[in-house]
C-alpha cells in the first residue's frame, strides 16, 4: 500500500487506480498522461509484461473514453537488452493505441509519448520517433532536454515530422561536455528551444515544465505566432497552479498532468523528493490539508 505522502506523487499501484484519477482530473479540465513505473530492465520477460500493460492501457483509455495517453521509457520495454526487443515492444504499443481509434468521427487513437532518458539513448529515442510519427501520422510525441548542447540541432530535425515534441530542462546528471550544467544557462537553452518550437512546429508544443516565467514565456510565444501547444506537470507538483491554468480562459493551452503508477512506486517518490525539496513540502501540505 502507497503511503499518504506518496500517494502525492503516485496514483495507485493498479492501472484501475490511474483511471479513476484521470477521471477526476478531467472533471477539472486537465487531461491524463499515464505511465507505468519501470525502467531498465535487463531480461526480456518483465519488458514484454510491461508493453502487454501499455496495450492492455491504451484500450482501456479508449473504452472509457477518458482524455488521456500514456508515456513509455525506452529501458523498460527492451531498450537495454536489445535494440529488438525494443523495437518490437514499442511498435505493438503504438499498433494497439493507433488502433484504438480511428471511430465514426474520425478521431485518432490514443497517443503515444516516447520518454527521453540519458544521452546515451538519445539518437535510438528519435529513430524510434521518426519511426513511428510518419507510420501513424503524428500519433506519437516524444521528449527532449534543453539542458543537452545538441537539443537545438535535434529539433531542426523534428520541425517537419508529424506529432509532438515535449520539452524538458532535463533531469539526468550528464557530463558537461555534452550539457549544461549551471542552471541559468539552462533555463536560457530551455526558453531558446521553446521559442524555436513555436515558431518551427506546426503540429503543437508541449511545455514540460512547472517555471511560471517558462509557462509565461509559452503563453507569449504562442500569442505571438499562433501555434497551439500544451503544458505538462507532475502528479502532486503544484497542482492548484495545474488546476488554475486549465481553467483560465486567457491561457489557450491544454493542460496534462504526467501519472505515474504502479508497484514500483517507491524509487520514483524517492527521486522526486531528492531533486527538490520543494517537492516533499508540497506532498506534506497535501497530507495535512494546508
Amino acid at each position: 500500500m502507497i503511503p499518504p505522502i506518496a500517494s502525492n506523487f503516485v496514483a495507485g499501484e493498479t492501472p484501475e487506480a490511474a483511471l479513476a484519477h484521470v477521471e477526476t482530473l478531467n472533471d477539472r479540465g486537465v487531461s491524463g498522461i499515464l505511465n507505468l513505473l519501470g525502467e531498465h530492465y535487463e531480461e526480456r520477460p518483465p519488458a514484454d509484461a510491461d508493453a502487454d500493460a501499455y496495450v492492455d492501457l491504451v484500450e482501456a483509455i479508449a473504452d472509457r473514453e477518458l482524455d488521456a495517453c500514456v508515456s513509455v521509457k525506452p529501458s523498460q520495454i527492451g531498450l537495454d537488452i536489445g535494440d529488438d526487443a525494443f523495437r518490437e515492444n514499442l511498435a505493438r504499443i503504438v499498433e494497439a493505441a493507433d488502433d484504438s481509434g480511428p471511430d465514426e468521427a474520425g478521431s485518432a487513437g490514443t497517443f503515444v509519448w516516447i520518454d527521453m532518458e540519458d544521452h546515451d539513448t538519445t539518437d535510438v529515442t528519435l529513430d524510434a520517433f521518426e519511426r513511428h510519427a510518419t507510420a501513424t501520422d503524428g500519433n506519437v510525441g516524444v521528449c527532449v532536454q534543453a539542458n543537452l548542447k545538441r537539443t537545438r540541432e535535434d529539433l531542426e530535425r523534428l520541425a517537419d515530422l508529424p506529432g509532438k515534441v515535449r520539452l524538458v530542462k532535463g533531469a539526468y546528471d550528464e557530463p558537461a561536455e555534452i550539457a549544461y550544467r549551471e542552471k541559468s544557462r539552462v533555463d536560457e537553452a530551455y526558453r531558446d528551444c521553446l521559442a524555436y518550437m513555436f515558431e518551427a512546429f506546426d503540429d503543437g508544443v508541449a511545455v514540460g515544465s512547472h517555471d511560471p516565467a517558462m509557462i509565461e514565456h509559452a503563453k507569449d510565444l504562442h500569442a505571438e505566432h499562433g501555434t497551439p501547444y500544451e503544458v505538462q506537470m507532475l502528479m502532486g507538483v503544484r497542482e492548484g497552479e495545474q488546476f488554475d491554468l486549465a481553467a483560465d480562459p486567457e491561457t489557450d493551452a491544454e493542460v496534462y498532468q504526467y501519472i505515474p503508477y504502479g508497484s514500483k512506486w517507491f524509487s520514483y517518490f524517492y527521486r522526486r523528493v531528492r531533486e527538490r525539496k520543494s517537492n516533499a513540502l508540497f506532498a506534506l501540505r497535501a497530507v495535512v490539508g494546508r
